[in-house]
C-alpha cells in the first residue's frame, strides 16, 4: 500500500506533468506574466474602466515584477504566500514600507482570478490555496461629534453659497463626493422632495503612453447597482435649494452651470478649508457620510431605510462600517434597562 507521502509525491508528479503538456499546447501561457495579460484583456469589457485601471496598475506594480517570468508549474501556495509576506514588509513602490493589508488582498484577488482564467483555457492550475494573510485593523472612523456638526453647520449657513450647500445636502442625504460633484439640477425634484444618484465623478489615470496628461475627468454610471438610488431630501434644505435652484437644469448642483464643475480632489481641498476655518479637527470628505448614518441611528431609522439611503447592497455593509453609536447613544439605551419588579 502507497504512503501518505508516497502518494503526495505521485499527485505532485502527475500535477506538474499535466500542467507543462497544457503549457506545451499553449507557450504563450507558460509563464504567469503572460496568463495575467491574457486575463486583463479577455475581461476588461466586463469592468469599469476605474476597475480595470486598478486591476491594471496591481500586475504592472506589484505582481508582474515579483512573479511574472514564473513558470505556471511554480505557482504554489508557498510562492505566493511569500509573495503576499513580502508586500506587507516592503511593498511600497519606493520600497519605503508595505502595503496595507486590504492593498495586499485585493492584489490576491486579482492573482487567483487570473489562474481561475489559467484553469479555464485547460492549464491544470489548483486555484485553491491557502493564503495566510493577517487579519485586517479596523480603521478608527471619523464622526463629527454633535458638537462639532452645530459649529460647522453655523459657519456654513453665515455666509452660505452652492459649494456650502453641498457639504449642508451630504451631512443629510450621505452622498459620496463623487456623486455630488456629478449630480446636476435635473436630478433634483423639490416638488417631489427626492434627488437622484445616477452618476459619480472621478479622476482616473491615463494608461495610453502617448498622452499628453496623465489623468482626465470622469463621470461614470455609481460604484455599484445599488449606489443608483432615490434619496427623500430633509425638509430643512428645500428653502436653500429653492434658494439656489439653477435656471438651467442641465447645470452641475456645485456650480450651476452646465458647462463647469467641480472635480472631487479640488471640492475635498474646499471641504478642508471650511473646517479649518471653522475651527473643527480636521477630518476627510468621507466622514460626512459617517456622520449622517450616526445621526440617523440615533434618532431611530431602521436600519434597511439607511442602507438603501446609502445605497449599500446589503444591511451588513451598513451596520459594520457606517454604524457608530455614541457613548451618549449608548447611555440611553442601558437606562431603558429597568429592574424587574
Amino acid at each position: 500500500m502507497m504512503s501518505h507521502r508516497e502518494y503526495g509525491y505521485k499527485y505532485e508528479e502527475k500535477k506538474l506533468s499535466q500542467i507543462n503538456r497544457a503549457a506545451a499546447k499553449h507557450p504563450k501561457h507558460n509563464l504567469f506574466g503572460n496568463v495575467l495579460d491574457a486575463w486583463l484583456e479577455n475581461s476588461r469589457n466586463r469592468w469599469k474602466a476605474s476597475s480595470y485601471v486598478r486591476y491594471y496598475n496591481h500586475i504592472q506594480n506589484h505582481i508582474k515584477p515579483a512573479l511574472g517570468a514564473c513558470p505556471l508549474s511554480n505557482i504554489s501556495s508557498d510562492t505566493l504566500n511569500d509573495f503576499a509576506a513580502k508586500m506587507l514588509k516592503t511593498g511600497k513602490r519606493n520600497a519605503n514600507g508595505g502595503l496595507s493589508i486590504k492593498t495586499v488582498r485585493d492584489i490576491m484577488v486579482v492573482i487567483k482570478s487570473a489562474l481561475k482564467y489559467a484553469s479555464n483555457e485547460d492549464l491544470q492550475i489548483d486555484v485553491n490555496f491557502r493564503l495566510n494573510l493577517p487579519r485586517e485593523r479596523m480603521k478608527e472612523i471619523r464622526v463629527l461629534s454633535r458638537n462639532e456638526q452645530v459649529r460647522l453647520e453655523q459657519y456654513l449657513r453665515a455666509n452660505i453659497d452652492l459649494c456650502k450647500l453641498g457639504i449642508l445636502l451630504c451631512l443629510y442625504t450621505g452622498l459620496r463626493i463623487g456623486e455630488l460633484c456629478a449630480l446636476k439640477w435635473a436630478d433634483i425634484s423639490l416638488g417631489e422632495k427626492t434627488l437622484i444618484v445616477s452618476r459619480t465623478m472621478q479622476r482616473m489615470q491615463l494608461l495610453e503612453t502617448d498622452s499628453v496628461t496623465k489623468t482626465k475627468v470622469v463621470e461614470t454610471s455609481p460604484k455599484s447597482d445599488s449606489s443608483a438610488r432615490a434619496i427623500p431630501i430633509p425638509d430643512c434644505l428645500l428653502e436653500k435649494l429653492d434658494l439656489f435652484r439653477a435656471k438651467h437644469p442641465a447645470a452641475y448642483f456645485l456650480t450651476g452651470a452646465p458647462n463647469q464643475y467641480i472635480e472631487p480632489r479640488a471640492y475635498q481641498n474646499k471641504f478642508k478649508i471650511y473646517m479649518k476655518e471653522a475651527e473643527i479637527k480636521d477630518a476627510n470628505f468621507h466622514a460626512l457620510r459617517h456622520t449622517f448614518a450616526t445621526r440617523c441611528i440615533e434618532v431611530g431609522f431602521d436600519v434597511k431605510s439607511l442602507s438603501e439611503i446609502l445605497g449599500h447592497a446589503n444591511v451588513n455593509i451598513t451596520l459594520n462600517r457606517y454604524v457608530h453609536p455614541s457613548m451618549d447613544l449608548k447611555r440611553t439605551n442601558m437606562n431603558k434597562l429597568q429592574y424587574f419588579n
